[in-house]
């Protein structure tokens, strides 16, 4: 995710061949199977096959909302990385079952699992294992919020996501006061989040070769120096913003956002408040609020950057106030692999990328060994 929501947006560069085709928008990317696709896929199945036999075999009902989190999680980075995938929700599917390897649409994944399983997961699951970094009530509540702004539902995620809001403090979570102290491996786990995949470098996983941290500090060669200039730029923008020295060093052209000490122990945010504001904002703007109350729902973002609250005469109108939205939400979750993903959704990326690219270059490319295993796993459009 780290990759595919920075490195295919305006946030970071890889200036190692081919490695650079993530910014050309073309078909071979197809080419990195093995370096991301082919690793992001098979730890998702797995994930999904191990939580499809708690739900199947387990009769302890918090076991059973915590696999369904997760399964829901997994599928929910699927779609947003490759459109159409296979569906699967059985522990021991049949090797017969010719069903489970067509490509379902990714509107039928949200219907049939991601939505249900949040759904039974906010029933079955109180907010007791929040310190622990277990799923909880409220980060179901959270993840399906974010669901449904993904596909621009807002009038079902406005509510959900102004119960995370203002239910957060009385679960035990609030925005930490500076910003630097959400990141990092002695900060994982804090009050701002409310969800995130623990990582341990003990722990052998498919991306043993290199890890998200690496990316952004310019510790790999495919990217030395990967801060995008127009990050930069986004952040002259905002003079005074305390979140830009945790961001960039500019003299590197990387990012200090996760430190190198303990680096693969960082554990990767999946969700915190922070986001969930930003996202509660943005819905609110969209079902046609006051413009003072949307922009009232910003100044905790805003204030512990150091910046003062936007004035509502500032802005000429409901658009004006969603980019406004989005360039904070640019700001503040910089390097947490959300950009590119955002600009999708929000059918900006000809505009902020500042060229015409093709859909079809929106999602990215099943891994080319699933398609050899079965003429029934077909590719995405344009690779």
């Amino acid at each position: 995710m780290a990759v595919m929501g920075d490195f295919r947006a305006d946030n970071a560069l890889m200036i190692e061949p081919p490695y650079t085709e993530f910014d050309e928008y073309g078909p071979n990317l197809i080419d990195m199977e093995n370096d991301f696709f082919g690793p992001f896929y098979t730890a998702l199945y797995k994930s999904i096959l191990s939580a499809n036999n708690v739900i199947e075999n387990s009769e302890d009902g918090t076991e059973v909302g915590e696999a369904k989190f997760l399964r829901a999680l997994s599928y929910f980075k699927l779609v947003r990385v490759f459109g159409a995938v296979p569906l699967n929700t059985a522990a021991s599917p049949s090797v017969t079952d010719e069903e489970i390897l067509i490509r379902q649409p990714a509107e039928d994944i949200y219907n049939s699992v991601i939505i249900p399983d949040l759904m039974d997961a906010m029933s079955a699951l109180d907010n007791s294992g929040l310190a622990e970094g277990r799923a909880t009530e409220i980060a179901a509540r959270a993840l399906l919020g974010k669901v449904y702004v993904q596909r621009g539902d807002f009038s079902s995620a406005e509510p959900l996501l102004a119960a995370v809001v203002n239910g957060a403090a009385d679960a035990g979570i609030a925005l930490q006061e500076n910003y630097a102290d959400i990141f990092g491996e002695m900060n994982d786990l804090n009050s701002e989040i409310i969800y995130a995949t623990q990582i341990s470098s003990s722990v052998v996983d498919e991306y043993g070769f290199s890890e998200f941290w690496s990316w952004y500090g310019g510790l790999d060669t495919k990217s030395l120096e990967p801060l995008d200039p127009d990050l930069i730029a986004a952040f002259d923008a905002s003079p005074g913003d305390l979140r830009r020295e945790v961001n960039i060093d500019t003299a590197l052209l990387a990012s200090p956002k996760y430190p190198q000490t303990g680096g693969p122990d960082h554990d990767w945010i999946e969700l915190r408040l922070g986001d969930i504001i930003l996202l509660y904002a943005e819905a609110l703007n969209e079902n046609g609020a006051d413009a003072g109350e949307v922009l009232d729902v910003l100044d905790p973002i805003r204030t512990r950057a150091g910046l003062d609250p936007l004035d509502e005469d500032d802005f000429d109108g409901q658009d004006e106030i969603a980019q406004a939205i989005q360039d904070e939400r640019r700001l503040e979750l910089a390097f947490e692999g959300q950009r590119w993903f955002d600009l999708v959704r929000t059918d900006t990326v000809d505009e902020e990328m500042g060229e015409t690219i093709n859909e079809n270059y929106y999602i990215f490319p099943i891994p080319v060994s699933e398609i050899l295993v079965s003429d029934l796993i077909t590719q995405n459009d344009g690779y």
